[in-house]
């Protein structure tokens, strides 16, 4: 019997979507502890298999790196949980209750699933407060929120995350005299100000410095427990610096799954990954 056998999903036909659904709407069920599940799931392209029978449980709040060596499958991952790419097979569940195969890219992202990927991209015209400002609006989903007054409790909401993100100093800068690592961080705040349940984040300290990479690992232990985060990295000494539970995967499958010191000792992994 299958982690999902015998839950009860919500689909996109249970109701009319006349505004786009967001996670505040809608109940998302974790009193198993599990945040995603996902199983049996295989897509192919061109004959390719990219994802094949592949089976990954999050628990709420963890932090989860994903490894692996090139065309192991972990963008073609993030994109089906994203709603970016649609399998050919299996299931994906947030919680117990939500089928992510039942909704769009953008209503993926409502329900509370933010995705960061490896180049940041932010509004550089803007200052650090206002592309926080810019990401809240764009949550409430108004276009008129653009140009209205933020309340006291909207500006501590904003300070606090920059706060958390170490951009506070930063905040009336405008984003384009930020260093890449900066706009790294800034771009994971623009995500967490949308109050993410899972959030994906792509190779973050892809071209940072050694005091980058330490911040950065900083941000996103600090993230995991109000947060479900998973990081798809290549930096094994990142990676080691923040997993507790690390996944590997290879040819479209889960080759290990473990603490990093259960990864880096199995000799399947040293041999199609670690050994390069």
């Amino acid at each position: 019997m299958t982690a999902l056998a015998g839950l009860r999903s919500f689909t996109r036909r249970d109701q009319v979507f006349k505004f786009l659904i967001s996670a505040d709407e809608l109940e998302i069920d974790t009193t198993k502890g599990e945040m995603l599940y996902i199983e049996d799931l295989s897509v192919s392209f061109d004959g390719f298999k990219a994802i094949d029978s592949l089976n990954l449980y999050l628990r709420e709040g963890e932090l989860r790196c994903i490894i692996g060596p090139n065309g192991a499958g972990k963008t073609t991952l993030m994109d089906i949980i994203t709603g970016k790419t649609r399998p050919d097979s299996g299931s994906v569940y947030m919680g117990q209750n939500i089928d992510l195969l039942e909704f769009s890219e953008s209503e993926i992202a409502q329900l509370g699933i933010g995705r960061k990927f490896q180049k940041p991209t932010v509004f550089e015209q803007h200052t650090v407060f206002e592309n926080l400002e810019l990401a809240m609006a764009c949550n409430k989903r108004v276009w008129h929120t653009l140009t209205a007054r933020l309340s006291a409790e909207d500006i501590d909401r904003i300070d606090e995350i920059l706060q958390q993100a170490g951009l506070i100093e930063m905040k009336q800068l405008p984003a384009s005299l930020l260093s890449h690592g900066q706009k790294q961080w800034l771009e994971i705040a623009m995500l967490v100000m949308q109050k993410p349940r899972l959030l994906l984040v792509d190779e973050p300290v892809s071209g940072m410095t050694h005091q980058e990479m330490e911040k950065t690992s900083e941000l996103l232990n600090h993230l995991a427990g109000e947060h479900t985060v998973v990081v798809v990295e290549h930096d094994i000494d990142f990676v080691r610096s923040i997993a507790s539970q690390v996944t590997v995967l290879h040819q479209g499958r889960v080759l290990a799954e473990g603490s990093m010191e259960q990864v880096q000792s199995d000799p399947a992994v040293i041999e199609v990954y670690l050994g390069e």
